[in-house]
């Protein structure tokens, strides 16, 4: 019994549900379902990274409206590197499997003189 490779599990998921659960929560929760554990760690690192700087950056005082929204924008951004990120991944690594499978269609076909 062989086990499907990294890319094989990557290029199995579909691209656009990836993308859309890292746009919705924005915390790279479409890096989960196509199991890729260190885009999903670094991308988590860097929502609580930019949570903490807003928050000590903000000290006791109540947010204003454009510090608000300089926060929404910040993570905004990050999932949008994410989605682009995560369907490029995914586009690579669906072109890898099938350049190799049909390098292996082509090395398996009968010929009568070789």
């Amino acid at each position: 019994m062989s086990y499907p490779s990294k890319d094989e599990i990557l290029a199995s998921s579909k691209g656009w549900v990836a993308s859309l659960l890292n746009f919705l929560p924005g915390l790279g929760s479409g890096y989960l379902y196509q199991r890729r554990w260190k885009p999903y760690f670094f991308t988590i690192t860097a929502s609580t990274a930019w949570f903490a700087l807003g928050f000590f950056l903000q000290g006791d005082s109540e947010p204003s409206q454009s510090e608000q929204i300089i926060g929404i924008g910040g993570l905004f951004f990050i999932s949008i590197i994410t989605i682009i990120e995560a369907n490029l991944a995914f586009k690579k690594a669906s072109n890898k499997t099938k350049s190799e499978k049909e390098k292996i269609m082509t090395s398996n076909k009968k010929r009568w003189f070789k």
